[in-house]
């Protein structure tokens, strides 16, 4: 039997932030059907007991290996029922009927052409994260890597990949819906295909992204509805120097993947060069930096860009 939208949430040791999805979903979800499906990556925070015993009615995928981000929402996709399926983190909460109003607008917009459609987040009651991106591109990991980026968030040039001038505010059509709230039209997912799950984390929406506006498929960014992300925007980085420098290699490697798949072997390869020049100049810049006595952020900062730097030029991984 279809329901309005299948939920499917990907939890890896989340057990607090996902007990507290589940009930947001229950508590904010009244106008349309739904199922929720959980994929967990072989938790052993107790997520897989929390499924058992307190939401039975939780389609639960129990796995015993990490299959990643692409990997375990495809497992949710491929057992969806729903008109729409809608992939959640689970560390954000739904606000004001979230999913509700997303079903509704986009049945309002089924004849516009959009196949993926991203709300609202916030980060605190002050704070909307910067959700939703361009695609990357040599110039994109040019400008970031250098500090450009960050440096001038407001530049509509400098910032063009987190498109830092834009206040989430208004509706707009993005290159990227950022992964941890995406509604997909199944029209759309039937002739797209699920996630390239080649992908373990990072850069996978932005390659299913690509592949929905190649068929004809917008993907659209609407305030009319948000969610809280108890992780996102700033709060992500709050992490040991280790997973963040694992993170952070992880997060290059997945965008190098994209170029390869998708831009062809010379943006490839730029993108390659960019990171192997850039990444020892950061290395010592930020060993300087941390010299002088700059505090705890520039030591994570050393800690990831040497990580990156031994990966990109000898294939060394961060170590766990």
């Amino acid at each position: 039997m279809s329901v309005d939208v299948s939920i499917v949430i990907v939890n890896w040791n989340a057990v607090d932030y996902l007990r507290g999805c589940l009930r947001s979903i229950a508590e904010q979800t009244r106008a349309c059907t739904y199922e929720v499906i959980v994929a967990d990556n072989a938790s052993t925070d107790g997520s897989q007991e929390l499924l058992r015993s307190e939401f039975p009615a939780v389609r639960a995928i129990l796995n015993d290996a990490n299959h990643g981000f692409a990997g375990g929402n495809n497992q949710g996709i491929a057992v969806a029922r729903g008109r729409y399926v809608l992939l959640l983190n689970p560390d954000t909460v739904v606000l004001d009927g979230a999913i509700d109003k997303c079903v509704a607008y986009a049945d309002e917009l089924r004849d516009a052409k959009i196949g993926v459609l991203g709300c609202q987040v916030w980060e605190d009651a002050d704070t909307i994260q910067k959700t939703c991106f361009q695609f990357p591109s040599p110039l994109n990991i040019l400008l970031t890597t250098l500090g450009l980026t960050s440096r001038h968030p407001r530049s509509r040039f400098l910032s063009r990949s987190e498109m830092g001038w834009w206040d989430r505010r208004d509706e707009r059509e993005v290159d990227v819906v950022s992964g941890m709230f995406m509604l997909v039209r199944r029209d759309a997912l039937d002739e797209v295909g699920p996630m390239d799950d080649g992908y373990f984390m990072y850069a996978e929406e932005a390659d299913w992204c690509w592949r929905f506006w190649k068929r004809g498929w917008k993907c659209v960014f609407t305030p009319r509805a948000r969610i809280m992300h108890l992780e996102g925007g700033g709060k992500s980085t709050q992490r040991s120097a280790v997973v963040s420098a694992g993170m952070y290699v992880q997060l290059q490697k997945s965008i190098l993947q994209f170029h390869r798949k998708n831009r062809g072997p010379l943006s490839w390869a730029a993108a390659q060069a960019i990171y192997a020049v850039v990444m020892p100049v950061r290395s010592a810049a930020f060993a300087l930096m941390a010299l002088a006595g700059r505090g705890d952020r520039r030591r994570l900062q050393l800690r990831q860009a040497l990580a990156a730097t031994r990966y990109h030029l000898l294939r060394i991984e961060p170590q766990p």
